[in-house]
């Protein structure tokens, strides 16, 4: 339109100027060249807009699986039309379990729970239910650090610098000057908590004091059991039942669990009631269920092992600790031998005794013939290098075996009583005929050690002995006497302590006591390998012994005057 404008006023002839007029004013109108598109219900689902509806991916409402996991509200979500917060069905009568509500119902350990409800009372401030935010104070939160009760601010330990700081503030507490018009109070809990104990040294004086207090004290304990005499007390209900049977008597409904042992796991009891140390524990013959236990307080007691687990009766004849005990096979009689010199055979049941022997001399052990028709024929190894046989129903020295070089520690009988063996101080064992007061053979050597405890395999091929080089050796007890060394069993540390050895019911574990108060098992097989290590006391482990009828049961006994039951 322009050109055109220009293009007329060039062809006329007026010779007159005009004016060119100013071009018109435009407006620029923004053009939109897109489609357009109802964005309601729309969600932008990988940079594309789709329906909602297809990403909530709403269900049939008469489906009856959902196949996959649908978010909360999905599943409340109304089937059509808006949903009337009065009705029965839809969203709103949905979602509400409760008056008030939704209650949504969720999982809490009880330990978290009390960790951050304490923390609460105590510090001021916990973690959200929810899982995020605080609740209380934020300044609380800051200065303990978020720390909970029952987290690092129990368990963290002041640092030395806190420590000191303490100690300073303490210090420069105690030094101010008293007030005479101040109220009173009280600084610290105890007077007493800022001394250091000051270990006063006895003086030679009081030392002798002291010895002799001990001394007289021993000496009374000796004149009372002399001068009222050997007795006993019954700790039970009553001494029979009410079918008349004794308390001796074993329980008729337990039999043997296994002929196959296990090893013990666990400690399941403990008899206390010795003021010193366990010296020997044996179990009563055969049924296991009375426990025997000599004490270094003097004392004897017998425990019951399957019913109640408590002393049953206590024995008391000897004034000094009691070195050895042994049963009789029928159980119905026990020896008891003591550092007080005194050999003294009990009745069992009654608490009576039947027999004193007494020739000035400590004996170290004693021990029964094994056949039930010379029960009345007793062994007793002496400090005087003798081992005694005596006749228990006559009081007789029947013979006398004099050859060993120290002390006498064990007699064991092999081959049915025909033979026993001896060990002694002098590092020698020895064989005897039974009844013959003279060595068939003499084992020693060198490299021997003393050997104070001796037990039989239960097939009686073998003798397990207990040597102080932190050794168990075995010798065979069959016809020739010799020495298995492949059969020797280590890792246990018995140097100085008379530990006693056990065999398992079937033979397959050996077992022993240690100076540390521990437990070794071994197997019969495999000697150089320790199968189980237990703690059992505080201090010397000194015996073991295997029930004879739970075959996964022990018993320990130590020096701490405790006695154990492992099963």
């Amino acid at each position: 339109m322009d050109l055109l404008a220009q293009y007329g006023n060039e062809g006329e002839s007026s010779g007159v100027e005009e004016d060119v007029a100013a071009p018109p004013t435009r407006l620029a109108l923004p053009v939109s060249t897109a489609p357009e598109v109802d964005t309601t219900g729309m969600v932008v689902y990988d940079n594309k807009a789709v329906s909602a509806a297809d990403v909530r991916k709403l269900q049939d409402p008469t489906a009856r699986k959902v196949m996959y996991n649908l978010p909360y509200e999905d599943l409340h979500a109304p089937v059509l039309g808006p949903s009337h917060p009065f009705q029965k069905d839809g969203i709103a009568q949905g979602m509400k379990n409760h008056r008030s509500g939704h209650v949504e119902d969720t999982f809490m350990n009880p330990y978290i729970f009390d960790e951050q409800y304490n923390t609460f009372h105590s510090l001021g401030y916990a973690h959200a239910p929810g899982g995020g935010g605080l609740v209380g104070s934020d300044e609380a939160f800051k200065t303990h650090g978020g720390e909970t009760i029952f987290g690092n601010l129990a368990k963290r330990q002041k640092t030395t610098a806190e420590r000191k700081a303490e100690a300073a503030r303490k210090e420069e507490e105690r030094n101010q000057p008293f007030d005479p018009t101040a109220p009173f109070t009280l600084k610290q809990k105890q007077p007493w908590a800022s001394k250091v104990a000051e270990v006063v040294e006895l003086t030679e004086e009081q030392k002798e004091y002291l010895a002799k207090m001990e001394a007289d004290k021993l000496e009374s304990a000796a004149d009372s059991v002399e001068s009222k005499g050997p007795t006993s007390f019954f700790h039970g209900k009553a001494d029979k039942d009410y079918q008349g049977r004794s308390w001796m008597a074993p329980p008729k409904d337990k039999k043997k669990e296994s002929d196959y042992t296990y090893l013990p796991k666990r400690w399941i009891h403990t008899w206390s009631g010795h003021t010193k140390g366990v010296n020997a524990i044996r179990f009563f013959p055969g049924q296991g269920h009375l426990l025997l236990s000599a004490g270094l307080d003097g004392k004897v007691k017998i425990w019951d092992v399957f019913n109640s687990g408590k002393c049953m009766r206590t024995y008391l004849g000897h004034s000094k600790g009691v070195r050895d005990i042994t049963f009789s096979n029928d159980g119905r009689r026990f020896i008891s031998t003591g550092y007080d010199r005194n050999v003294r055979v009990w009745d069992t049941e009654t608490g009576a005794v039947i027999r004193t022997f007494n020739t000035g001399k400590v004996y170290y052990c004693v021990t029964l013939h094994p056949d039930d028709s010379k029960q009345n024929v007793l062994m007793a190894g002496c400090q005087d290098k003798k081992i005694y046989q005596w006749d228990i129903e006559t009081g007789d020295t029947v013979q006398e075996y004099n050859y060993h070089l120290g002390a006498v520690n064990t007699v064991t009988f092999v081959e049915d009583g025909q033979r026993f063996v001896t060990t002694s101080d002098d590092k020698s064992i020895r064989i005897w005929e039974f009844g013959i007061p003279v060595q068939i053979k003499y084992i020693a050597d060198p490299s021997m050690h003393s050997l104070p405890a001796v037990t039989r395999s239960p097939n009686n091929k073998y003798l397990l002995m207990q040597s102080l080089d932190n050794q168990v050796l075995t010798y065979g007890a069959a016809e020739r006497f010799k020495h298995h060394k492949n059969k020797t069993f280590k890792g246990h540390n018995t140097a100085g302590y008379a530990c006693q050895v056990n065999f398992s019911p079937d033979g397959r574990y050996v077992m022993s006591g240690d100076s540390e108060g521990r437990a070794f098992f071994w197997e019969w097989s495999h000697p150089q390998k320790v199968v189980r290590t237990i703690k059992a006391h505080e201090g010397v482990c000194i015996g073991v012994a295997w029930h004879p009828m739970e075959s996964s049961k022990v018993a320990t006994c130590g020096w701490d005057g405790l006695i154990k039951y492992w099963d």
